[in-house]
């Protein structure tokens, strides 16, 4: 027998003598997890907190025996709100540092930038924020609202009697995608409803922007010419200085109901939100929400807040996209146990049908178009800062990706092939 031969025959029985082989003490290796958002510029006021209740996620986990006895592995990068430093950054997650699965993104620019990267590679991306839909990828699980969760269920509210008849709708948000394709479905919805295009408005502004006071005083103006909504898909740091610029015109929910589909508890933190109760917000989660699964993630939320000394401390709230981005890394932990495999493939297969007991206080079920079933809830603002519920669907509804208010959608499939 060769020497070489030799020595590898006494490495192995070596490691048997002492019950870990090479096989054995890899699978015992972590199993590393992405962490893709932005940690500064525009998008670090709503995507940090997704970072610490994943970092949250992980640890109960970790603590609860790991996933397959192996322990999940954070790796956090920051894109710092920079769109095409996502794809870098995803591409890193998944050639350098072998990630697993990767949860991550806000915006949909961000979610577009890092969509091919998925494709190419195979790797899984689970996306915890409400988006404009069309679209459906097998390498991406989508835990927030597609339209028909959200934004459609918000304008049927606002046109309600109970939601204050609406006849006039001033549609502003950020320039990109989301906003653009929300109100393009938006648009052909109201006008299914005889809403006239006089009767519509609609504005955009760049990210980080700052300056609402003619944008606000237009909308005083148009609201004359009868009952008027505002429609808000203003993304990041920006819908704090039009919330404050709301509040010095004294444009109050009475009179001019704003209904936000990006602004929720994290985005309300830092102003005064006396002068805006009884504005609107469309989630599938709030805050204020009372059953005891809520109770428990507020619980776990305050502690792991306290124990690493986050900026905010006892003033730090929970939100939907954190909510969504705790049941999607639970989900997605089943699955792969479900599979014993961290393999895409195997990952994806075990995905359809899984269900978790969320904050929200339904079972939400994750379906073959990788949409969760989500309920819909909108609230009215508090004084301080937390949300009244004011109306929500009785049980979780299924995601359309495909609107059917957006001409050619017909006949696409509905579920991933």
């Amino acid at each position: 027998m060769k020497r070489r031969d030799m020595l590898k025959l006494s490495a192995v029985a070596a490691a048997a003598m002492i019950g870990t082989s090479p096989l054995m003490a890899q699978s015992k290796d972590p199993i590393k997890v992405g962490i893709l958002h932005s940690l500064s510029g525009t998008m670090a006021i709503s995507e940090t907190s997704l970072k610490d209740v994943a970092l949250m996620t992980i640890d109960e986990i970790n603590k609860s025996g790991g996933v397959l006895g192996r322990k999940l592995e954070p790796v956090v990068v920051d894109p710092a709100s920079n769109w095409p430093l996502f794809a870098e950054k995803a591409r890193q997650l998944i050639t350098n540092d072998k990630v697993a699965v990767t949860f991550g993104c806000w915006t949909s620019v961000s979610r577009k930038s890092v969509l091919p990267v998925y494709e190419e590679l195979n790797s899984l991306l689970f996306y915890p924020v409400q988006y404009e839909g069309e679209e459906m990828s097998k390498n991406v699980f989508y835990t927030g609202a597609a339209p028909n969760q959200q934004a459609i269920p918000a304008v049927e509210y606002l046109m309600s009697k109970e939601g204050g008849g609406a006849k006039r709708f001033f549609l502003l948000g950020t320039d990109y995608v989301y906003p653009r394709t929300t109100n393009k479905i938006l648009r052909a919805f109201l006008k299914s409803k005889g809403v006239a295009d006089k009767d519509i408005e609609e504005v955009y502004t760049p990210f980080g922007h700052s300056d609402y006071q003619t944008i606000v005083a237009n909308i005083k103006k148009f609201s004359q010419g009868g009952k008027t909504a505002v429609i808000s898909t203003i993304n990041g740091d920006s819908n704090v200085p039009f919330y404050k610029e709301l509040g010095n015109a004294g444009l109050k929910a009475k009179d001019v109901p704003v209904v936000a589909f990006s602004v929720g508890e994290e985005e309300l933190r830092g102003i005064d939100t006396k002068p805006l109760v009884g504005h609107l917000a469309a989630w599938n989660y709030f805050m204020s929400v009372k059953n005891p699964e809520n109770e428990a993630f507020k619980k776990q939320w305050a502690a792991w807040v306290k124990a690493n000394n986050l900026p905010g401390g006892d003033k730090r709230v929970t939100n939907d996209p954190m909510e969504a981005t705790y049941v999607g890394i639970h989900m997605w932990a089943q699955a792969v146990k479900k599979a014993g495999s961290t393999d895409p493939n195997k990952v994806r297969a075990a995905m359809y049908g899984q269900t978790f007991k969320a904050p929200d206080g339904f079972t939400l079920t994750m379906g073959d178009n990788h949409h969760l079933y989500k309920p819909v809830m909108i609230g009215e603002v508090k004084a301080d800062g937390q949300f009244n519920v004011v109306w929500k669907t009785a049980k979780p509804i299924r995601a359309q990706p495909w609107s059917p208010f957006i001409t050619g959608n017909e006949g696409k499939p509905d579920k991933v092939m």
